[in-house]
């Protein structure tokens, strides 16, 4: 399994089967807030919910076809993965969400910086694609803030909370990263 330090005190650890009441606890806790943006967590009602999400992970990363971690700093305070990597065309989407009241630290930046760099410099993908709702200012500020381009905004694209939400596309490659290169340790 791998792990990477984010900054002193805080990691990515590769979600494991253990990791399942962690991540329950974590979504219990900011469910109100979560629910504004992601579709899962509608359909998050157990420790048995997050169990099949991190097995299908494993399942993914297993394959060679993306991950999800966990961010740690004492507590389990976000994730950060992939979707399923396109091998064809050496392309991914990375998607984010942190607690509440870990939010304005920088934290999930500095992940993404460090995950984005990974993904291009040791999987040598060519393009990685962020989206987030256009009401999420919080979140469309991450790509802003590490220098990726918004290519458009598709309308009405996923049902969150009983609403159809329009999402920014922001997108990277390869040539144009200009990220910090962390270390990365699988």
């Amino acid at each position: 399994m791998f792990r990477a330090e984010i900054r002193p005190g805080i990691e990515l650890r590769l979600l494991e089967e253990r990791h399942a009441p962690a991540l329950f606890h974590r979504i219990q806790h900011d469910r109100d807030y979560l629910r504004e943006w992601l579709p899962f967590i509608e359909a998050t009602h157990g420790e048995d919910d997050t169990l099949a999400f991190i097995r299908a992970s494993l399942e993914q990363f297993s394959s060679n076809e993306g991950f999800a971690a966990g961010i740690w700093g004492g507590e389990l305070m976000g994730v950060i993965g992939t979707r399923k990597i396109d091998w064809m065309n050496r392309k991914v989407e990375v998607g984010y969400w942190i607690g509440r009241e870990f939010q304005g630290r920088g934290i999930m930046t500095d992940a993404c910086r460090l995950v984005i760099d990974h993904l291009f410099s040791d999987l040598d993908l060519h393009r990685v694609e962020i989206q987030c709702a256009t009401g999420n200012q919080k979140s469309a500020a991450i790509p802003r803030r590490l220098g990726f381009t918004l290519e458009g905004t598709r309308r009405q694209a996923e049902l969150v909370n009983g609403k159809f939400l329009d999402l920014l596309v922001f997108g990277m490659l390869r040539q144009d990263w200009r990220g910090v290169r962390l270390p990365w340790t699988p």
